[in-house]
């Protein structure tokens, strides 16, 4: 069949659960960029289908997804061990579909970045079945279905996956408002050109992590603890003509959501080069996760340029 061939109700129901498959395909995969390549690659096999013996195309669309997804993630993991620096995911701001839902605290969890670095350490099957299961409420007999598994292989999966996964996280929502709070106190901290203040805001085993592909400068290994967390912060937000040259610019630095959590987006001339993610419990900020590789911006760059996203909090830092 060509792409002509396509009936318009036919290509209507497959742009309806477009943001479904991409929001799944985002937290199986890690990559925005990636998810769309299998969403895309996705509405080519539903092209070429005989549509007329699909019975339950949105059942139909996601096995297929998953599957490619599957086959994605195996090369992947190959590709990570050579990966210039330390891997993070790539971020989704606040406002894309790609997000998916949010209505649950696992559904929130299985978004953010922590959580999207934690998830490396599964298989890919017990990736897929935790996404499914978690993130969007499949029935084990509808997994098992999609994964071509049992339904009690499926609830094994996920009790595996839980056991790996299990750590302190964040849960709760975090909207516009209290995500620029948060913000705000930290670069009050941050620029305060003291560790003191920005201590007070970390927890005791605060880890930092900053991912640049080897193409903009950042820690090569994640370094953990307040103290040392802070005087790296307190080093990155000292103005120096060599952090400019190495983003651009001189960058202005607003408050925004990534991941569903309080993140920092750094825009120079308008182009968004850098989002540090902050992953916060009641006890204080855990984690500080920054992506400066240019590669894993195209997404979120394309957004940030299509907003209405106010001033910035720090021009021309």
């Amino acid at each position: 069949m060509t792409k002509e061939s396509l009936r318009p109700d036919e290509l209507e129901a497959f742009e309806g659960f477009r943001p479904r498959l991409e929001a799944i395909a985002y937290r199986l995969l890690g990559s925005a960029a990636e998810a769309e390549d299998a969403v895309q690659e996705t509405f080519l096999r539903w092209e070429a289908a005989d549509r007329e013996q699909i019975r339950v195309p949105e059942a139909w669309l996601t096995r297929v997804l998953t599957n490619l997804c599957l086959t994605q993630l195996k090369s992947a993991r190959a590709r990570r061990e050579v990966y210039v620096g330390q891997w993070l995911p790539e971020p989704v701001l606040g406002g894309d579909p790609m997000l998916g839902p949010a209505d649950t605290a696992e559904q929130r969890d299985s978004v953010s970045t922590a959580v999207l670095v934690l998830m490396e350490r599964l298989t890919p099957n017990e990736r897929a079945v935790y996404v499914l299961r978690e993130a969007f409420a499949y029935s084990h007999a509808e997994i098992a279905e999609l994964l071509d598994i049992t339904e009690v292989g499926s609830q094994q999966i996920l009790h595996r996956a839980k056991q790996h996964l299990a750590t302190e996280r964040s849960r709760a929502a975090v909207d516009q408002a209290a995500a620029r709070q948060v913000v705000e106190e930290f670069l009050a901290a941050a620029t305060s050109g003291r560790t003191e203040p920005l201590v007070r805001l970390l927890t005791s085993d605060a880890m930092g992590v900053g991912d640049g592909g080897g193409k903009v400068p950042a820690r090569a290994k994640p370094f953990f603890g307040a103290e040392a967390v802070a005087k790296f912060l307190r080093g990155l937000f000292k103005p120096a003509e060599a952090k400019r040259a190495a983003l651009g610019g001189s960058p202005d630095v607003y408050a925004w959501t990534a991941n569903g959590r309080p993140a920092l987006v750094a825009v120079v001339d308008g182009t968004l080069v850098g989002v540090m993610t902050l992953e916060a419990t009641d006890d204080g900020i855990t984690s500080v996760l920054s992506q400066v590789n240019p590669d894993k911006l195209g997404r979120a760059a394309r957004q940030w340029a299509a907003s209405d996203h106010g001033e910035p909090i720090i021009k021309g830092w």
